[in-house]
């Protein structure tokens, strides 16, 4: 949100906005693909560590810089995350380790706790889009200038968590005989990943044409919304996600997995279809809201499925590859929404978006509605 109020007040037009995010989300697919060929080999701690120093030199680069071009490549080599929320190679890896540490019958609460404390977290820094108003009143400075700053700020949360992993094991690397650009899947990995991994880069872009710096956007140019209103409004909807979790969970162990997913996320796309056409700003807040205690219901039932349905030592992979077609989706969504912004008006990327995910959920269901993680195979939902 953050990223999207900063863009505007550059004076940055909607096919650039596009670019500059589509262009960080590249940079996040790229390292996420580094990840999960050599993650593993080169050691998570160490692989943690540099990611996070990067990806906070990104933020403060932003804060330097201006013009679209070289926005867009301070924010392809910084991996900077316009979606709003934590994708890319630093959560494979935690992933990875969390899935290690769970057994089948608590990994679905695993990822639901973990998904739980990034939304909540998330909800605080959304309150953050309002800094620059407060700094900006309190010592006279530009809106601009105030939001620069904001964005060192979240640079040095970005760097927070150096310490824990600093913590962490000093796992040992693993050893192999071939090539790096091998591909440590099992015959049936294979066709599992490369089906779930086809179907994720359907709905990651779709959700590309809804990263939430384009919506942070388009609510700023449909109604005027500064991060004064913005952010409470996205505070708000953090809250909402992280409530969804515990749904999600006890939804996921009567009905399972797959069936959460699907029965959760159609719903959100058809209330975010209808978000162009209204007229009032207290319906749209409200219809969105709606949608976000609705959307991310998927998320750790998504993560959850992807490691019960893989081996142990598939797992980084696995997660790895879905996570990078799920952030190549991305990439190209936020260029393709601008695009579609400026040629069929402000809704088109909200619309489009919407309908892509409305045919991903169609899709998994249809492939994937037999394939049960191991303890719904135990206990049929």
């Amino acid at each position: 949100m953050l990223l999207g109020l900063y863009l505007g007040r550059l004076g940055l037009d909607a096919a650039a906005l596009g670019l500059v995010v589509g262009a960080g989300l590249a940079g996040l697919a790229i390292g996420t693909t580094f990840v999960a060929f050599v993650g593993d080999r080169l050691g998570r701690r160490n692989t943690l560590l540099a990611t996070t120093v990067l990806s906070g030199a990104g933020l403060v680069g932003l804060a330097l810089v201006e013009g679209a071009v070289s926005l867009a490549i301070v924010a392809f080599l910084g991996m900077v995350n316009g979606m709003g929320r934590d994708r890319g190679p630093a959560q494979t890896l935690e992933q990875s380790l969390l899935a290690d540490a769970a057994t089948h019958t608590t990994r679905t609460r695993a990822f639901t706790r973990y998904a739980l404390v990034q939304d909540l977290a998330g909800a605080v820094g959304a309150l953050a889009a309002a800094l620059p108003s407060g700094i900006e009143a309190a010592f006279g400075v530009s809106a601009l200038a105030a939001t620069r700053w904001t964005l060192v700020g979240a640079a040095a949360v970005t760097l927070a968590p150096l310490p824990l992993y600093l913590a962490l094991p000093a796992d040992k690397r693993h050893i192999v005989t071939h090539r790096w650009w091998h591909v440590p899947l099992s015959a049936s990995g294979k066709r599992r990943v490369g089906g779930l991994a086809g179907l994720f880069a359907l709905d990651s872009l779709g959700g590309g044409f809804l990263a939430g710096s384009i919506l942070t956007f388009w609510f700023f140019r449909r109604f005027g919304l500064g991060g004064d209103v913005l952010g409470p409004v996205f505070f708000a909807a953090r809250l909402l996600n992280a409530a969804s979790y515990v749904g999600a969970e006890w939804l996921a162990a009567r009905i399972g997995l797959v069936r959460t997913m699907v029965f959760t996320h159609l719903p959100s796309s058809v209330l975010l279809c209808a978000l162009p056409f209204v007229p009032w700003t207290a319906l749209a807040v409200t219809l969105f809201l709606i949608r976000e205690a609705l959307v991310q219901m998927d998320v750790p039932t998504r993560q959850s499925y992807v490691v019960a349905v893989t081996a142990a030592d598939e797992r980084t992979f696995a997660l790895g590859a879905t996570g990078v077609v799920r952030n190549a989706g991305w990439a190209f969504g936020p260029p393709l929404g601008g695009l579609a912004m400026g040629a069929f008006g402000l809704g088109a990327p909200l619309v489009i978006g919407a309908g892509l995910k409305i045919v991903y959920d169609l899709a998994l269901f249809a492939s994937f509605r037999h394939v049960r993680a191991p303890e719904e195979i135990r206990s049929p939902a």
